[in-house]
């Protein structure tokens, strides 16, 4: 995306975290242009997404949307779920998160990943990950006064 929209060049895409690469191995707002917050591994995308989504509220930002994208093995950081259930206790409806499930997280859910979300008030849809149409429909499908997750489903090759 950053590429995409002309922030690095996309020569810089060929070593994407390779030794020598300018991108590294996690978004760095000093290093690379059009990142707007550093972070590290896993598990910090959705609590910065929440603390995005509540500071646009508490400035009567109501119409802009947050979206956090995450893969499912993000889930098994604990700090994942503190931002879930915070989310959806304070009915943050301009988030959305999308889960890339290709069954990778080390732990699962009664129910899939969508029970996870929902049990704490968050709409869900589970999708297609491949399938342009049915994601466009899941992330326009959002309710007033809840979160909402897209679960894009992906089967490995290999």
């Amino acid at each position: 995306m950053l590429a995409a929209h002309g922030f690095i060049p996309e020569d810089w895409l060929d070593d994407l975290g390779g030794p020598q690469s300018r991108l590294g191995h996690h978004p760095d707002r000093v290093l690379v242009p059009g990142v707007e917050i550093s972070s590290g591994s896993l598990g910090h995308g959705l609590g910065l997404g929440v603390g995005t989504a509540l500071g646009l509220r508490a400035q009567g930002l109501l119409t802009p949307r947050v979206y956090v994208l995450l893969g499912d093995a993000e889930l098994d950081e604990g700090s994942n779920h503190e931002a879930i259930a915070y989310a959806g206790a304070t009915g943050l409806e301009s988030l959305t998160a999308i889960v890339v499930d290709n069954s990778s997280a080390t732990h699962g859910w009664a129910g899939g990943i969508a029970s996870r979300f929902t049990v704490n008030g968050w709409t869900a849809d589970t999708v297609d990950g491949r399938d342009h149409t049915a994601l466009y429909t899941a992330l326009t499908g959002h309710r007033p006064g809840q979160p909402h997750l897209v679960v894009a489903r992906v089967e490995r090759k290999g």
